[in-house]
């Protein structure tokens, strides 16, 4: 059962042949077994899930079935869930039960999934390697002495291990696509504004997106079906008409545009990564596409851009967490100054307070100008470059990481290359596309993710894209040897 599909999950569960209790039940025992090594789990409330799962068997008994009821989910927990601790894998937010349930959690809640537990993340969604959780770092089922990718890497891990089926992330410079590549799985970034942000902890307003984390594309089909839909709490979410995202998932790739950057495939990646990446475009060509050679002349840009852009709008975000309202407050203070002093430098971490200081600085008097709003110029120019680009072909292809998982503490005191490790996911948000990252081999054993961008709203042609190749190759189906 811990290698089925969705769909062969569903079909299981409707078939009587094995009960929700039964499948939470088993995934529990997996996750009490292996997540010690893993750590991919922050919080598990068994009696909750259990519950779930006995509603969703209710459900069932009386033929009320969808494609995702009585199925165990993960979620990152960074979506706030009606009485469940919501921590945002910080010491900040260690105390926070959350009141209310975030929009993916609510629509997943009335799509009859079980809410299995919530995973281990960056703290406040900051990071590249899942290292500055305040609960520690994940390990990487592939390799425990690797990072799983970053903020997304508790949920990463826990669907490589089969500690869940499928899981959520969100993506603010690559984070659903870096642990994807990392562990062996497909993850996609929507559009921005097609899944709510309402009740996902912010970091970065402008940027932040949820989306599906899983084995397959099929299956991130499967969950984004069910987590996409306008909602008129989040004022960025965009009023469009309901799609099935895995309407065209067979549709044949003959006549494919498939564009390559040059920038994507110069210095600066791996070898045995880009031979991985090579070979995958080759097996397209096989399947009938065509290759364009396109330029992102901008690219180089990104990642300083985005690290202007996204600690200005955390700075801001993150103003919330101050001691008074709910979360962390220091013990000892002498009045209110010196509260909101201590409070937020024992409640924050490292990386937290550094992109802090970076985006207060950024939007202080005097450099507003110089800094932040010519990152947003740059912004414009990025996405004019992909908007150009999308004129020549369907979807562009490049490598989602330029390296594969590196060793735990490896780039940690080094940030600037820590943020190098997004240095191909990071425009994709700057410009609010839809990307995507599927398994396309490996190179000394450890796996390498294949980046696949369309234009907006192109999702369901990324999961056919992605479908064709999986129906095609078998590097999706390897799972780590962990047991």
């Amino acid at each position: 059962m811990i290698n089925a599909s969705l769909k062969q999950l569903a079909q299981a569960l409707a078939g009587k042949q094995i009960s929700s209790v039964e499948l939470t039940q088993l995934y529990l025992d997996r996750i009490a077994r292996l997540n010690p090594a893993l750590n991919a789990f922050i919080t598990v409330d068994a009696d909750k899930s259990l519950g779930q799962a006995r509603a969703a068997d209710a459900r069932i008994a009386r033929g009320d079935t969808g494609p995702l009821t009585g199925i165990p989910v993960a979620q990152k927990d960074i979506f706030c869930a009606r009485d469940w601790r919501t921590s945002c894998g910080s010491k900040m937010l260690d105390n926070f039960v959350a009141p209310y349930d975030a929009t993916v959690i609510e629509r997943l809640n009335a799509a009859g999934a079980v809410l299995l537990g919530k995973t281990n993340m960056d703290e406040f969604a900051m990071g590249s390697s899942n290292e500055s959780s305040w609960y520690g770092p994940v390990k990487n089922p592939w390799d425990t002495t690797r990072v799983p990718g970053g903020s997304s890497g508790g949920s990463a891990a826990a669907v490589a291990a089969r500690l869940a089926p499928v899981a959520t992330g969100t993506d603010t410079g690559g984070s659903i696509r870096q642990p994807a590549a990392m562990c062996n799985l497909t993850g996609l970034k929507p559009t921005y504004g097609v899944v709510s942000r309402y009740g996902m902890i912010a970091f970065a307003s402008s940027l932040d997106q949820g989306g599906p984390m899983a084995r397959s594309a099929e299956d991130c089909a499967v969950l984004v079906n069910a987590m996409a839909a306008f909602d008129p709490r989040d004022s960025t979410s965009l009023e469009r008409p309901t799609e099935d995202y895995g309407r065209d998932l067979d549709k044949p790739l003959a006549g494919l545009r498939i564009g390559l950057p040059r920038e994507f495939f110069g210095e600066g990646c791996e070898p045995s990564v880009m031979a991985a990446v090579e070979a995958a475009i080759a097996e397209y060509r096989k399947l009938g596409a065509e290759t364009v050679d396109i330029s992102l002349p901008n690219t180089h840009l990104s990642v300083p851009a985005y690290y202007v852009i996204a600690p200005a709008e955390a700075s801001s975000n993150l103003s919330r967490f101050d001691g008074v309202r709910y979360g962390y407050r220091a013990p000892e203070y002498v009045d209110l100054n010196d509260l909101y002093a201590k409070t937020r430098a024992q409640g924050f971490g490292a990386e937290v307070k550094r992109r802090i200081l970076i985006g207060t600085y950024v939007l202080s008097h005097g450099y507003y100008d110089a800094y932040y709003l010519q990152a947003q110029r740059i912004r414009r120019m990025i996405a004019d470059d992909f908007a150009t680009a999308f004129g020549q072909c369907d979807v562009i292809m490049g490598p989602t990481s330029p390296c594969t998982a590196f060793k735990l503490g490896e780039k940690a005191d080094d940030p600037v290359q820590m943020y190098l490790a997004d240095i191909y996911t990071i425009a994709v948000n700057l410009a609010g596309l839809p990307g995507m990252s599927i398994p396309c081999g490996f190179a000394y054993g450890l796996p390498v993710g294949l980046q696949l961008i369309g234009n907006y709203f192109n999702e369901a042609r990324l999961l056919n894209i992605a479908h064709r190749f999986q129906q095609a190759t078998d590097w999706h189906q390897r799972a780590p040897a962990i047991e």
